[in-house]
Order: structure tokens, then sequence, then C-alpha cells
């Protein structure tokens, strides 16, 4: 019987969730509100980590050709830390509108096969031991659909969470943030300009055609009414108080208020319903962490819920999904939250007091690689399985080169990649072909320095298990990647 999978929204996160199930063969249909992709550029930075794992299904290049690179991550006025020394391929911010990404994601999920029903809404659904009965709405006309799975990746007012009886706990910013993006006449000195002051927060961040996002913390506007009209002058008188000019700010082409939020869901999975994306964590925009988590989580879940659908694993691998996921939310939350407190303190004084603490602390290499590695994402790691696991058990695999290329140009099959740099050189391939249909063999000469012999790749890019031995392959593989392919007997 086939197998479906209903995703709910088409953002960044549903769109890459909806293309990994369609490249592990699960049917998918995407319901999205929006009768059409709206143009737009709320997000905007693409972390090193994302675009390893877009990297690890071609998209990563075709991305950064289109966007701008930035090698600063500004922390606070006057303080930023150098992304160049990510030890990644994609060492760096990459600054690209969100409509760019969710253009991209679109056209692979439209290649791979994946169904969209646009100006469509999920009004709820039902779910029984077999699958899931969600009513749709599209224009006068309700209508049912049944699926296996169904995920909700729709937002920070998610119907689905919201049918799932998930609690969203946390807070709301009490200062507007306003949004706008135009042509300024008079260029920042730096890539990312970054002014703080008693009176808010302006950040400029260049898209690199032409076009800046003006991102406003204006303390004058606590408490205002989300519905009060943004003017151009509001913005200019903004960034004057706060940043000493307004660059020149021409008639923004698109501009906007909102609140951000700072609240996760107390849960991620219940029965065969799922959120991710936005409708399981939302934060503030400082650190550009949105977009980024939500592939995360799509990455994650996806191999995840096509491994169930195909039988190879228990449903109980979903709740994994949340075992590791949810920490990284909760750590995405406590480092924006503290990001946002430290630029929106009401004090000259405490405000230099925090910039003076972040330069001294930031002048030794070891203290700088704890935020360079949140901001970028590359220190995001999962509790490891297994008794005596290896110390690379839950982290993120480097892209190591073989004789047929690198790591993560064999990941786009979004297949498991065994690594083996046994003497023998190939054992453990010989063995992985056993599971052909779900792993690929590479053999790795020389041995990574330090490194162990044999290592399995999960299809996410992180380091499921990893050994000195290949003595237990057989059962790490069956215990990871199910039980092996049966064929029939060679007649003699």
């Amino acid at each position: 019987m086939t197998k479906r999978v209903i995703v709910i929204g088409a953002g960044p996160t549903g769109l890459m969730l909806a293309h990994e199930l369609r490249l592990a063969g699960i049917d998918c249909t995407i319901v999205e509100k929006r009768a059409e992709q709206a143009n737009l550029t709320r997000a905007f930075g693409v972390a090193s980590r994302t675009l390893e794992l877009l990297d690890a299904r071609g998209m990563a290049d075709e991305l950064v050709a289109k966007g701008n690179r930035v090698e600063r991550a500004a922390l606070n006025g006057g303080v930023s830390i150098d992304l160049t020394k990510i030890d990644s391929r994609y060492a760096m911010m990459l600054i690209a509108p969100q409509s760019l990404t969710e253009h991209m994601l679109e056209q692979r999920c439209i290649d791979a096969g994946v169904e969209f029903l646009r100006g469509t809404k999920l009004v709820g659904f039902d779910q029984d031991a077999d699958g899931v009965t969600v009513t749709l709405e599209t224009g006068s006309e309700t209508r049912l659909e049944r699926a296996d799975y169904v995920v909700g990746c729709d937002g920070a007012h998610s119907v689905v969470r919201r049918e799932m009886g998930v609690s969203f706990v946390g807070k709301e910013n009490l200062t507007p943030i306003t949004l706008a993006d135009a042509e300024l006449s008079e260029k920042p000195s730096d890539a990312v300009a970054a002014a703080v002051n008693k009176h808010g927060v302006c950040l400029i961040v260049p898209f690199g055609d032409g076009f800046h996002r003006v991102i406003v913390w204006d303390r004058r506007n606590d408490h205002l009414p989300l519905d009060t009209p943004l003017t151009t002058e509001e913005l200019r008188s903004a960034m004057l108080r706060i940043a000493g000019t307004d660059f020149g700010l021409r008639e923004p082409r698109w501009k906007s208020r909102f609140l951000s939020e700072q609240r996760q869901a107390e849960h991620y999975r219940v029965g065969r319903v799922l959120i991710a994306g936005d409708a399981a964590h939302t934060h503030s925009p400082i650190g550009a962490q949105g977009m980024n988590t939500g592939i995360g989580d799509a990455m994650n879940l996806g191999w995840k819920l096509a491994a169930v659908l195909h039988g190879t694993a228990p449903s109980r691998l979903l709740d994994n999904f949340e075992s590791e996921r949810h920490p990284v939310g909760a750590s995405v939350l406590r480092l924006t939250d503290n990001l946002t407190r430290m630029v929106l303190l009401r004090s000259n004084i405490g405000l230099k007091l925090v910039q003076a603490v972040l330069r001294t602390a930031l002048r030794s290499e070891l203290i700088r690689k704890g935020p360079r590695g949140l901001v970028s994402g590359v220190a995001i790691k999962y509790a490891p399985q297994g008794e005596h696991p290896h110390r690379l058990a839950g982290t993120r695999a480097l892209d190591v080169t073989h004789a047929g290329g690198r790591l993560y140009e064999d990941l786009r099959a979004a297949k498991f990649v065994l690594l083996d740099s046994t003497p023998d050189g190939a054992a453990a391939a010989r063995t992985a072909a056993g599971w052909g249909d779900r792993v690929v063999g590479r053999t790795i000469a020389p041995r990574v320095d330090g490194g162990p012999a044999i290592v399995l790749v999960r299809p996410d890019a992180y380091v499921a298990w990893a050994s000195d031995s290949g003595a237990e392959l057989d059962a790490v593989l069956t215990d990871w990647c199910g039980p092996a392919q049966v064929t029939a007997a060679v007649p003699q």
C-alpha cells in the first residue's frame, strides 16, 4: 500500500521535509493556505551548518551563487566574531532572501513529485491507529484527505499544534520590531552594521543586490499596537536616534512591523501528528536562527519518518525526533533570548559594560569558538546512543574526501554512508552491501589522523556510530538501518 505524509505549510521547513520524504520514496502532499508563493524576505541568514545540510542534498552551491557572503557576525555594537575560522566548506553566513530559499526548495519538490494544494487550509484532523484524516478547506469546498502521518510546519500560530493540544510555552517580547528592505545612498562601512544604545537597536544587512535589510528595535515604541502604520519617516527617525544616521534610506520596497516571541512547544509529537520549524519553536530574529533551526528539524525528521513508513524502523524512532531536536530548540531560545537581552538594555552604561566584557572575552580563541559554533550551527550535536558510544557519536560529520569524491556528495541519495579506513579497505563496504538499498559504502584512504577506522553517517549528516573495529558491524547496521535485504539463494 502507498505510504503518504501530508505536510501543512510551504515555508522552508515544510518544503525541506517534503523533499526529504520524496527522496526516500514516500508520497507527500503539501497543504498551503497561500494561493501563490509569497515574495517574503523575513528570514535572510543561512548559517554554515544549514549550508552543509543543503550541500548534502546538492543545493548549497546554487544558493551561495545567488546570495551574499558575510564573514563576520555582529553580536553587539562594535563586537563581532570571525566566521572564516569555522572548519567548514561554508565558513560564513550567507545573506539570501527567504523567498530565494523557498523558490529553490519548491522547484526541487516539484522535480521530485511533491503534490501541492495551494489556497487550501487545514480545518482539523482525527487520528487513529492506522493514520490521520484531515479536513481541508479550499474556498467554499470542504473535503477529507487521508495520510499515514501529518506534520505541521505552519508557523508560530500553528493550527496543527493547537489541534494537537500541545502547550506553546514562553513569552512575547515587548518591543515591536520594524523591518524594511530598502536601498541606501550611504553604504555602511561594515558588511553587517550594528548600532546599539539606550534607544534601541539598528541592524543593516546587505542582500548583495543593492538592497539592505533594515532591522530596528525602537524602545520608544514599547507596547505600540502592531496595526499602527509603519512609515518611512518613522524608520529614518529611529535610525538617526540609534545609529546616528539613516544611511540615506530610500523608500522601502517592503516594510513590516511585528512582535517576536520566545516560545517552544512542550512536545513535538502526539501519535501520528508532529510539528517542526516555527510551529515547534519561535524566537527573536537576533542571531538569524529561525529558518536554520527549521531546516535542521526537517532533515532530522525526514529520514526517520521514511524509515518508519518503509518498515525498517519501529514507530518509536519518531520519539527520537523530539528527544534530539527539542534540546536544540531550547538551546536556540536561550541563545537568542540572551542576545536580545544584551542589546535591549535601557542603560547606556549597562550597554557599554556588556560590550567591554564581550570584547575582552572574545580575545580568547577558546571563548570565540563557543559563540561561533552556536551562531553557525556547527556545534549542534545529539546525545549518543548505545552502550559505550564513541566520542564522535551524535556529532556533525565532517566532509571527508575519498577516491570517488566526498562524503556530502555521497549523502545526496539520503542514505546512510559507511566510511571504512581499515587495513582491508573494503571490508565494511562489503558488509554494507547487505543493506545496499539503505547504505552507501565508501573506502577512505589514508585513515583520518586520530579518527576511528569505521564510521556510520546518518542521512542527516550526523555520526550514528564509530569504532576502530568492524566486529559489531552487522548488529549496528541492523539496529540503525533495519534488517538486511533478503536475497534469493544462488543455485549450486
